[in-house]
C-alpha cells in the first residue's frame, strides 16, 4: 500500500522535497494493515475503530483472495491517539481472527505507483520458476513489479503483472522486450508486454487471419484433398507461409490444381471447417464488449461466408474462386488478398468503424500476415511461423484463441460471468490432448 500525495502546479513530480501530503494539520501519517480469513463484519469493525479515533482517510485498498482478506489504509491520526487506536484495532479485530499492524510513515511518502507497462503470462501450467525467472529478468533491467493478479484458470493459467520500467520512453523498453521474448522459448510460457494506461484499453477492432488462426485447417488444402492434390498444394502452401514464395504466385499455382472440381465441394469443405479452440468464446466476448470483429483470409469467400455469418463478424474479406458451369476453373477473380491487401483491409475496417489504427488488433500465423500485424496497434502472432514472430508485438504458442482476450486484459472470471448470465457458458473438460489443440470450444 502506498499513500496519496499531491504537488502544486509549479512543483516537479520527480522532486520529492516539493511533495506535500494531503494531511490535515497536526495529524501523523500512518499505514494500517489487516489480514486474516474473510468474514462478514470485518471491514465494518475496522473502520468503526478508525472512526472512533477521528482518523482521516487518504488511501484504502482491500482485496479478497481464496477466502483470505487483505485490507490496508493510509491514514492521518493525532499522535496522542495513535497507541489507543492500535490497541482498539488489535482488541476488536482479534475476535474476527484478524492480524493488525500499524506503522508510522517517516519522511516524505511515495505516491501510489503508476505502472508503465503490463505483462501477461500465459501457460499450461505456469510454475513458480516461471514467475521467478520473469521477476529476475525484470530486476536485471531495472523494472519493478507493482501488482500481480490472476486473470485465467481455463483453459490455461494466466497472470497479469503491472510493472514500472526504468526507461518508460517510447522504445526505451526494447532490451527488456527482447529478454522476455527469449524467456518465452526457454520457459514454454507466453509472455506479452504492453504499455499501461488508456491506450491499452482503447482497442476496439480485432482482425483475424482465417486459416490456422480462426480455424484449425487450411481451406485450400481441404479443397485439394477432393482433387487428390494434397501433397502438391501443401508443399506450396508451406513455402509461401515461410515467406519463400510470393503469395499471389503461390495462390494461383495452388488454385490451378483445383481446376475441374465440382463446385459442390465448396459446401462440403465449409461443413468440415473446425474453429480453433476458444474462437467462438473470443468472438462472442469481443462483440459483447462493443468491439468490431473481422476476418481477412487468403482463402476463399465462398467457403467462409456462412462461417462469418454464424459468428456475426462485422467484416470479411477473402479471395473469390471462379466457377463456370458448376465447375472450378482453377482461377481466382478480382483482387487477390495478399500480404499488402490484408493491411489495407485492416485500415479500411478501422476507417469504416471510426477508429484510429492504434485501436486495432491483428492476429495471424504466417508471413502473409506481416504487413497486417505491423500496421495494427497490437500485432499477435498465433502459433506462428518465425518470419511473423519476429515482427509481432507478442506471440501466442498455445492452441487456444481466447488467449487474445487475456492479452487484452479481459479476465476469465468476467467472461464466465457474462456467459452464465446469457446461457452460453460451456467448458470442455481438458485432457493432455487439449494442449495440442484436439478440443473444440
Amino acid at each position: 500500500m502506498t499513500p496519496v500525495a499531491v504537488h502544486d502546479a509549479t512543483s516537479s513530480p520527480t522532486n520529492p522535497e516539493h511533495l506535500q501530503v494531503a494531511l490535515q494539520p497536526g495529524l501523523q501519517p500512518v499505514v494500517v494493515t489487516l489480514t486474516g480469513r474473510d468474514r462478514p463484519g470485518v471491514t465494518a469493525a475496522f473502520f468503526r475503530v478508525l472512526s472512533a479515533h477521528g482518523v482521516q482517510l487518504l488511501d484504502v485498498e482491500q482485496s479478497q483472495f481464496r477466502g483470505y482478506l487483505s485490507l490496508a489504509a493510509y491514514v492521518g491520526v493525532e499522535a496522542d491517539r495513535l497507541e489507543r487506536m492500535r490497541e482498539g484495532l488489535t482488541d476488536t479485530l482479534k475476535g474476527h481472527g484478524q492480524t493488525v499492524t500499524v506503522e508510522r510513515v517517516e519522511g516524505v511518502p511515495q505516491s501510489r505507483s503508476r505502472s508503465t507497462h503490463v505483462i501477461v503470462v500465459l501457460g499450461a501450467p505456469v510454475n513458480a520458476n516461471d514467475v521467478s525467472a520473469i521477476g529476475q529478468t525484470l530486476a536485471n533491467y531495472g523494472a519493478n513489479i507493482d501488482r500481480i493478479r490472476g486473470i485465467a484458470d481455463y483453459p490455461i493459467t494466466g497472470l497479469e503483472l503491472a510493472v514500472t520500467v526504468a526507461d518508460a520512453e517510447p522504445g526505451g523498453g526494447k532490451p527488456l522486450r527482447k529478454a522476455l521474448a527469449a524467456l518465452t522459448t526457454e520457459l514454454g510460457v507466453d509472455i506479452a508486454i504492453e504499455r499501461a494506461g488508456l491506450l491499452r484499453r482503447s482497442k476496439r477492432l480485432v482482425c483475424f487471419d482465417c486459416d490456422s488462426t480462426l480455424i484449425t485447417g487450411e481451406v485450400i488444402e481441404m479443397l485439394a484433398a477432393h482433387a487428390g492434390k494434397e501433397a502438391e498444394v501443401a508443399e506450396v502452401t508451406e513455402r509461401a507461409m515461410r515467406g519463400e514464395l510470393d503469395f499471389e504466385e503461390s495462390l494461383r499455382e495452388r488454385v490451378a490444381a483445383l481446376a475441374g472440381l465440382d463446385a459442390s465441394v465448396i459446401d462440403a469443405v465449409a461443413a468440415d471447417i473446425e474453429l480453433t479452440p476458444g474462437a467462438r468464446t473470443t468472438i462472442r466476448t469481443l462483440r459483447k464488449m462493443g468491439y468490431r470483429t473481422a476476418v481477412v483470409s487468403g482463402g476463399f469467400i465462398q467457403v467462409l461466408e456462412d462461417l462469418a455469418d454464424d459468428l456475426e463478424l462485422d467484416y470479411v474479406r477473402a479471395n473469390t474462386l471462379e466457377i463456370v458451369d458448376g465447375k472450378l476453373t482453377g482461377r481466382v477473380i478480382g483482387q487477390v488478398v495478399d500480404r499488402a491487401a490484408k493491411a489495407e483491409f485492416l485500415r479500411e475496417f478501422a476507417e469504416d468503424s471510426g477508429l484510429q489504427m492504434y485501436q486495432t488488433v491483428a492476429v495471424g500465423d504466417g508471413a502473409n500476415d506481416i504487413d497486417m500485424l505491423s500496421a495494427a496497434g497490437l500485432g499477435i502472432a498465433f502459433n506462428a511461423k518465425p518470419a511473423l514472430r519476429e515482427v509481432a508485438d507478442t506471440s501466442v504458442n498455445h492452441p487456444f484463441l481466447d488467449e487474445v482476450l487475456h492479452i487484452l486484459g479481459i479476465p476469465r472470471s468476467e467472461i464466465d460471468d457474462s456467459d452464465l448470465e446469457d446461457g452460453t457458458f460451456h467448458r470442455v473438460p481438458l485432457t493432455p490432448a487439449a494442449t495440442t489443440g484436439a478440443v473444440s470450444l
